[in-house]
């Protein structure tokens, strides 16, 4: 089985930590787009080669989409790949762009997940951030998405907004438990070169919160979340028992997937990276004189290996270290087990049989840990 993410790089708005590919288009665009998404499915049908398991539709904004635009794409790919087996088909959303006829509109065409960016119910959070919606019409669109009939919604928040304290935290948390979602992604909020918010750090404008402050918020939401009954799945990730994500899940675990659009990666399970170009234009004119516009790369045996423990290390099943010497040989499996064993002395490993995770302590130093297990070749 296999994935497909189809990136949509279109905002209204931009928040000021985002550096993802996304930019402000015309309808006129947008269509163009959309059209070039289709016609780039159609030239790598035959990379996917299983039926298709999930479906996700991110960006950017795709919700941005009009009905038409969006039923074209849809459609379009329906023709070129095999739907039959679809278990997963994910659409994110902005909360002020969710009304009841959009999500209608999105069930009549199989979507069966919904996840939106609410990331605080605290205006004071959302107006510094830059996002375009209220506490209010977050807390209206999750009402709205579940009269629809679609069961699945999912919700992103962050902790660590420059003022934000553990009080207006645990509010957060609190409002999202409440609403009877069944996953939450929560991220630290970061701090990535060239965007509006590290300008804002560098110009002294802003100040980080706390690393003390952070391991409290994202303890306190770790702790409510447990109680409240999600899993833990993966280090940002969380979801009522049987409401993982299907699609996020498959970057984990090394399941093929393609990736369409502007900006967008895929993965052929097995060591070979494409994608796409950070450019509309590139991107569009490139795919309208029948050329494919992906570049391609050959992972190294040492890059399999630290992509296969970074990924395996992030996720709560852990890494299996028999698996590890299957792949990559006794040799690189005895290195991971001495560079382990000083993690599992400090607890910020554990071990099971032959399974590695990271612990509660781990986690919060995940990227020191899982660096330093990295292959030395």
């Amino acid at each position: 089985m296999a994935g497909i993410y189809v990136h949509i790089p279109f905002c209204k708005r931009k928040c000021i930590y985002c550096d993802f590919f996304s930019l402000a288009c015309s309808t006129a665009v947008m269509d163009r787009y959309v059209a070039a998404v289709v016609k780039e499915a159609g030239m790598r049908s035959g990379e996917l080669g299983d039926k298709l398991s999930t479906l996700y539709v991110g960006g950017g904004t795709p919700s941005l989409l009009n009905k038409e635009q969006f039923g074209t794409l849809i459609d379009g790919l329906r023709q070129i790949f095999d739907f039959s087996a679809l278990q997963e088909f994910t659409v994110e959303v902005n909360p002020d762009d969710v009304t009841p006829e959009l999500m209608r509109f999105y069930k009549g065409k199989s979507v069966n997940r919904v996840s939106m960016g609410i990331q605080s119910f605290d205006d004071n959070d959302l107006r510094f951030i830059n996002r375009r919606h209220t506490a209010q019409q977050a807390l209206d669109a999750v009402e709205v998405i579940r009269q629809s009939c679609i069961q699945n919604i999912s919700i992103d928040l962050i902790y660590g907004v420059p003022g934000q304290s553990l009080e207006t935290w645990e509010h957060n948390v609190t409002k999202a438990i409440s609403l009877g979602v069944q996953h939450i992604s929560a991220y630290c909020l970061s701090y990535e070169e060239g965007t509006p918010l590290w300008h804002m750090r560098e110009r002294g404008e802003v100040q980080e919160v706390t690393e003390e402050l952070t391991v409290c918020m994202y303890e306190t939401l770790v702790e409510r979340l447990r109680t409240a009954g999600f899993v833990h799945y993966e280090i940002s990730n969380f979801a009522l028992p049987g409401f993982e994500s299907k699609h996020n899940s498959s970057y984990w675990d090394g399941t093929p997937y393609l990736g369409l659009g502007a900006a967008a990666h895929s993965f052929n399970g097995k060591a070979e990276r494409s994608y796409n170009p950070t450019d509309l234009e590139r991107y569009m004119n490139s795919l309208v004189a029948g050329h494919l516009p992906c570049e391609r790369e050959s992972l190294s045996q040492a890059e399999q290996h630290d992509e296969m423990v970074m990924l395996a290390l992030r996720t709560a099943r852990g890494l299996d270290v028999a698996e590890l010497e299957r792949r990559f040989g006794r040799e690189c499996a005895e290195s991971f087990r001495v560079k382990a064993g000083t993690f599992l002395k400090s607890g910020a490993l554990q071990c099971e049989g032959s399974i590695y995770t990271l612990t509660r302590k781990g986690v919060m130093v995940s990227n020191d840990v899982i660096s330093e297990l990295f292959s030395d070749q």
